[in-house]
């Protein structure tokens, strides 16, 4: 039974590259994402790790050839392992090139990531995140010469052009967990996008604090979205989808405890109780991430939730 489409759906993009980028396959799918109706195509960040991933930034600027409405997304950058002079540039390079289809997903990762390998001191990644940040900041501002002197970074009349289409920049959402994370998004961020390695029922809690600091910091709930990404596998055999999701989550996560809970897996009927947990956690748009060996697996499932899932929200009506 059909109800009111209240939640928004947006869709993983897929990355993998095992055997060779499948371009035509990548530019089919996202074709049929935005045919059908989605809101946004994400990607995601992995640098280091076993899995064969194409780099987010670089896949969102080919998708943005391959599409004309579909907004682009990647959730999340962890930026503390980034120069922010370059990486700013970047991202204005996607929003001109997709004439402002941009978010930005980012986050200062957490003390378990290898910050030797880029250069950055474990001690100090939470205040090289922060003041690269507003760096981002000002070299999207308004002045083409930009002067920043800070802690990490030090900019004096720096000509940095061109500037983004959005303005004063793409919307930037965080990835946060812990209470003085979340604090942070809403005092910096315009967005909250919830992970896919968390829980529904974490990702409630983080809502929760979310919420909270936004009362604390005197901003309107309305003018900060939430949103979760959400792993998953539709099959009408319960199990297989199951072991299919578990699957793709070792390729990702390796064997990190308990993390098929993260999940939302099983028949049509499973996929569509387990979102509808999700949106009622406080997700206004949840990004399905289905998980494949490769394209045309994705493809598949994109077509199952199209047909089986997204029409108890009334999608695509």
């Amino acid at each position: 039974m059909s109800s009111v489409r209240s939640v928004r759906f947006a869709v993983s993009i897929p990355q993998l590259d095992t055997t060779g980028f499948d371009a035509d396959g990548v530019r089919s799918y996202l074709a049929r994402a935005e045919e059908a109706g989605f809101e946004s195509g994400w990607t995601i960040e992995q640098t280091i790790g076993a899995t064969a991933m194409i780099a987010p930034l670089p896949l969102l600027a080919y998708a943005a050839a391959c599409t004309e409405r579909l907004r682009l997304g990647v959730g999340v950058v962890v930026s503390s392992q980034h120069d922010p002079v370059h990486l700013a540039g970047t991202i204005t390079a996607i929003d001109r090139l997709s004439h402002g289809r941009l978010d930005v997903g980012i986050s200062a990762g957490g003390g378990f990531r290898n910050f030797a390998a880029f250069g950055v001191d474990r001690d100090s990644f939470v205040s090289y995140f922060t003041e690269g940040l507003q760096l981002m900041k000002a070299a999207w501002s308004d002045d083409v010469r930009v002067t920043f002197h800070g802690r990490f970074r030090d900019l004096d009349g720096i000509d940095l052009a061109p500037k983004p289409v959005q303005r004063p920049h793409p919307p930037i959402w965080f990835g946060a967990s812990a209470p003085a994370s979340i604090a942070r998004a809403v005092k910096h961020g315009d967005g909250y996008l919830g992970a896919g390695s968390s829980t529904t029922a974490k990702f409630a809690e983080q809502v929760r604090m979310v919420r909270s600091s936004l009362a604390d910091q005197g901003r309107a709930e309305a003018d900060f979205p939430i949103a979760k990404r959400v792993y998953l596998a539709v099959d009408p055999d319960a199990a297989r989808a199951k072991d299919h999701v578990s699957t793709g989550l070792r390729r990702i996560y390796g064997t990190v405890a308990d993390i098929d809970e993260v999940a939302v897996a099983g028949t049509p009927d499973d996929v569509i109780a387990g979102l509808r947990e999700v949106e009622a956690a406080g997700a206004g748009m949840i990004v399905l991430n289905p998980l494949g060996a490769d394209v045309p697996d994705d493809r598949e499932q994109l077509e199952r939730l199209i047909a089986d899932v997204l029409p108890a929200w009334s999608f695509g009506a």
